[in-house]
């Protein structure tokens, strides 16, 4: 086996209080792919800065190979130093290095290399970061969050850029599709302390599962032998008192040892705040279009979102995937066409820019709205420092500035505040930035059990997988198509992912019928019957509902109850009724307007 590149040995480093590491260890060798893995706030970025030579750790060695070239990618990247981004590219090469790899990297990227530093945005300042690291191509090539910012294009190109080049990697990363296609072995940072698996991390959830059950039955058998010990010490034979202080002083250990144990498995506790039910029809969407400036985002889109449907929306940064969310949601008005959204919607939604969070703002402050101390969750008061618990945040955060709180806890005071809102839709904007393996995990199974309707742009690809029954693709020039399932479905019927150039749209209607059921024959007509009712129905749920509200209005009443039960439970049975009959009415009409729009061709 080759001599490593790179090594750390024993290093352990503190910031004034409880250790960041304790004696973490790991080595690079010549062309090793290693996935570095654990929750946010474990201090992976701690160790990769040591690794880099940023930082020195306080006690522990590092070792670089004489002559060994290394590259490092922090998370927030400073180009401040430069001028244009091919300045700031161009300063990483080394003597003798081609000139030329930093503007084919650059053009590769998305970037002319005239761009003004101090103007670029999230995205472009990370393409910028990645030329410069790739450009010299070096031994060893340390990357914190790569695809952060990055859209699914930039990604793809990365990853299949990664795979051709001979450098070492050492990536963190909560992008699983990324890690799994680039990693050979993962080094999992848990509780300061590396473990190293010696597969890559496709592999690496099964096995961290089996060592966290067997942590767990050691966890429960420490706990027996602290209870017998203490049993011991309080009826147990007291003849020699030196064994009984040696006792004594096991039992002390033990009980530190046991809540050690307990202290190390935190838990996210992700729960949302239900609305009422939708109705059957959350969006309607028909012929619509947007232009903004010179640029059609959106051009002659038609789209019907079901109560309970996931919606993936996917496509290059600036194609105009939040312009799509806004039109969906009423936010923004189409040119033309028309935008129908149903009964008792109530939105919920995530903003990717973080915009909400004003950084002087406490934690407290930003989870309560300010003035209280307490949250409402699905109609009970929980008190701010137990949901910030739930959520992974100290007690000692409570008056915390947002504005001090990594990128990874940022996410997280987000999803907080969308997820306390009573809601039937939630629209969520690139959830998965920051967020490690962990939380993304308990995300999409909240998802998934969530009751109502979920819109998400994402740029994850495994995320989109796990969560998407439908996913939108930006075919450009204001076009999008739409696919059953998550990513893989679409390009398993597309032909290529969201950078490649579709297929001919009779192939894709072909592959895309060969995955469904035989289809139907249709009509021809609509009967006499069936025109009527499509003409009468909409009357008659708009009846259906001025009573309904009625019904509400005269139920919110606190004191109905005690001044009339028999006028209570007469509203309440009528408002079930009333409620049954709209849904089955809405029913009706929705299947023939879906049969009037085979029969014409929509």
């Amino acid at each position: 086996m080759a001599p490593p590149l790179l090594a750390l040995q024993n290093v352990s480093l503190s910031f004034g209080g409880a250790p960041v590491l304790g004696e973490a260890s790991f080595s690079v060798s010549p062309g090793e792919r290693l996935a570095l893995v654990g929750r946010n706030g474990s201090g992976k970025s701690t160790l990769l800065k040591i690794a880099a030579g940023m930082i020195e750790a306080d006690h522990g060695t590092r070792f670089i190979q004489p002559g060994t070239t290394l590259q490092y990618l922090p998370q927030e990247p400073d180009l401040c130093a430069f001028a244009t981004t091919l300045d700031y590219v161009e300063h990483g090469l080394g003597p003798g290095q081609d000139p030329y790899r930093a503007s084919y990297l650059l053009e590769r990227l998305r970037l002319s290399g005239k761009e003004k530093t101090s103007q670029l945005s999230g995205g472009e300042t990370r393409r910028a970061a990645l030329a410069r690291v790739l450009a010299p191509e070096p031994d060893v090539l340390l990357l914190d969050e790569p695809t952060n910012h990055l859209d699914l294009p930039a990604i793809e190109w990365l990853e299949a850029e990664l795979k051709s080049i001979k450098s070492a990697l050492v990536i963190i990363s909560h992008d699983r599709t990324f890690l799994k296609a680039l990693t050979r072995k993962t080094l999992w940072l848990d509780a300061g302390r590396t473990r190293q698996f010696d597969r890559g991390f496709v592999h690496f959830e099964k096995w961290r599962d089996g060592v966290l059950d067997e942590e767990e039955l050691a966890r429960h058998k420490l706990g027996r032998k602290v209870v017998a010990e203490e049993h011991w010490l309080r009826y147990g034979v007291t003849a020699r008192r030196k064994r009984n202080v040696r006792r004594l002083r096991q039992l002390h250990q033990l009980r530190q040892q046991s809540s050690i144990s307990r202290n190390a498995g935190s838990e996210l506790r992700i729960s949302v705040a239900a609305g009422k039910q939708s109705g059957t029809i959350v969006i309607d969407a028909k012929s619509v279009s947007k232009t903004i400036g010179s640029r059609t985002l959106v051009s002659d889109f038609s789209l019907r979102v079901l109560r309970g449907d996931r919606v993936a929306i996917v496509g290059p940064n600036g194609v105009g995937k939040t312009t799509l969310i806004n039109l969906l949601t009423g936010n923004s008005a189409p040119d033309t066409g028309e935008v129908r959204l149903g009964a008792n919607i109530e939105l919920a939604l995530l903003d990717q820019t973080r915009s909400a969070l004003e950084p002087r703002t406490s934690l407290g402050d930003a989870l309560t709205g300010g003035g209280r101390d307490t949250v409402l969750i699905n109609g009970v008061q929980k008190h701010v420092i137990a949901y910030m618990k739930d959520f992974l945040f100290t007690p000692e955060q409570l008056t915390t500035p947002l504005g001090v709180l990594s990128g990874g806890e940022r996410a997280r005071v987000m999803l907080a505040r969308a997820l306390a809102l009573p809601s039937n839709v939630l629209v969520l904007d690139e959830p998965t930035n920051d967020l490690d393996l962990e939380t993304l995990d308990l995300l999409q199974e909240t998802i998934s059990d969530y009751p109502g309707t979920v819109l998400v742009v994402s740029h994850d690809r495994d995320f989109i997988d796990r969560v998407a029954t439908l996913t939108l693709i930006a075919e450009g020039e204001g076009r999008w198509t739409s696919y059953a399932g998550g990513y893989s479905d679409m390009v398993g019927i597309r032909g290529s992912g969201v950078r490649g150039t579709p297929v001919p749209r009779e192939t894709t209607k072909a592959k895309a019928a060969s995955l469904r059921s035989p289809p139907v024959q249709k009509k021809r007509k609509l009967s006499f019957r069936q025109k009527h009712a499509l003409e009468t129905l909409p009357g008659k749920m708009s009846r259906l509902l001025t009573r309904i509200k009625q019904l509400e209005a005269l139920l919110s009443d606190p004191a109905l109850f005690g001044r009339d039960p028999e006028e209570f439970a007469r509203a309440s049975a009528e408002l079930s009724q009333k409620q049954d009959e709209h849904d089955e009415i809405e029913n009706q009409w929705l299947e023939l307007e879906i049969l009037r729009e085979e029969i014409e061709g929509k």
